[in-house]
């Protein structure tokens, strides 16, 4: 099962390039470390000092009088900045779409990597408060250090996968952080169940954090959202509820489960969710995911939450780069408010 992963994360990282603009001009690459003041005190050991790739856009550094929006782009589960930014092919097809007359923008990558391969973009008292430190701590020290339009109609969320999943949670309750959505496959909208009858006794029977960092995807994401959704500060050494004991379904757990999808959310978000300038979901054709973004999209419909969505030719990585390269940067270059605006 390993290998198999592994394979498709190659298959992903390798899938077709976006096209290059041959008049693209280099933006400037930094990375930092950002410390999370909501992370401290974690029980799963997190470190509170994250990474994070910062792309400042071409003129950044000749032009000291101008402000940029920033965008804010979430990786998916298994993944570091590194890697969501292989996947993106950044700065490559940041540099594109500029070039293709993208406005200028800021673009930030934080690392959520934990112990169980990511963070849910949740609040845990096992995993840290992942939710304060992207809406407070990061915001916060990218307003501080980079001339940015400290201003929630100049601020944009993206993501994928688990990303995609974090823009939808994060979206619904802080929209007076951030003015605009960009969803793109998004995972875990409906509500989880316990995982099969194996990969229940193979949870049930790790008793390490050595033993955990070794399991294979599903057992491995078992744990990662059982440590977001479902935390225990009383039971060592993962501090987490289990959906299963001996094998049982625990229902109170998966109801706890069930409280952090976002298609149970949307309900008591709705008013939050109309305060946003655009949101925008896509997925690909041949992503099985497709169809409970499409239940997100026909959901906010139904509200009156305005938002575009669309399915296009591809599977759940093939075409990450491209579409955030010719969609996800111009997108946000309509829709956020800019220097002068």
């Amino acid at each position: 099962m390993k290998t198999v992963w592994a394979s498709k994360a190659m298959a992903i990282l390798l899938a077709a390039a976006a096209p290059v603009a041959a008049s693209a001009k280099a933006v400037i690459v930094e990375r930092i470390k950002v410390h999370g003041a909501a992370l401290e005190g974690n029980l799963e050991g997190e470190a509170t000092d994250r990474d994070v790739v910062v792309y400042l856009p071409p003129g950044y550094a000749a032009d000291k009088a101008r402000r940029y929006p920033v965008v804010y782009a979430l990786h998916g589960y298994g993944l570091t900045a590194d890697g969501f930014a292989g996947l993106l092919q950044t700065p490559r097809t940041a540099e594109s779409a500029f070039a293709a007359g993208a406005p200028g923008m800021i673009v930030v990558l934080p690392d959520t990597q934990t112990l169980h391969n990511g963070s849910m973009y949740s609040s845990s008292v096992t995993t840290g408060d992942w939710e304060g430190f992207l809406t407070r701590d990061l915001i916060a020290y990218v307003d501080a250090h980079y001339r940015t339009l400290p201003d929630r109609r100049s601020r944009g969320l993206a993501g994928h996968s688990m990303g995609g999943y974090g823009v939808a949670r994060i979206g619904m309750k802080y929209p007076e952080t951030f003015g605009a959505l960009y969803i793109m496959s998004p995972c875990c909208l409906s509500a989880r169940e316990a995982p099969p009858a194996e990969t229940a006794a193979v949870v049930e029977g790790v008793t390490t954090r050595e033993a955990a960092a070794r399991l294979d995807f599903l057992p491995r994401a078992t744990f990662a959202v059982a440590a977001a959704w479902s935390p225990n500060p009383k039971k060592p050494p993962f501090y987490v509820d289990l959906p299963t004991s001996n094998g049982v379904e625990d229902r109170s757990v998966l109801a706890r489960w069930a409280a952090n999808a976002p298609l149970s959310m949307l309900d008591q978000y709705v008013f939050n969710l109309r305060r946003y300038q655009a949101i925008a979901i896509d997925v690909g054709d041949r992503d099985g995911l497709r169809v409970d973004a499409a239940a997100l999209h026909e959901r906010m419909e139904a509200f009156g939450v305005r938002n575009t969505f669309e399915i296009y030719s591809g599977d759940h990585g093939s075409a990450v780069a491209s579409r955030f390269q010719s969609n996800v940067l111009p997108f946000f270059g309509r829709v956020l408010h800019s220097d002068g605006q």
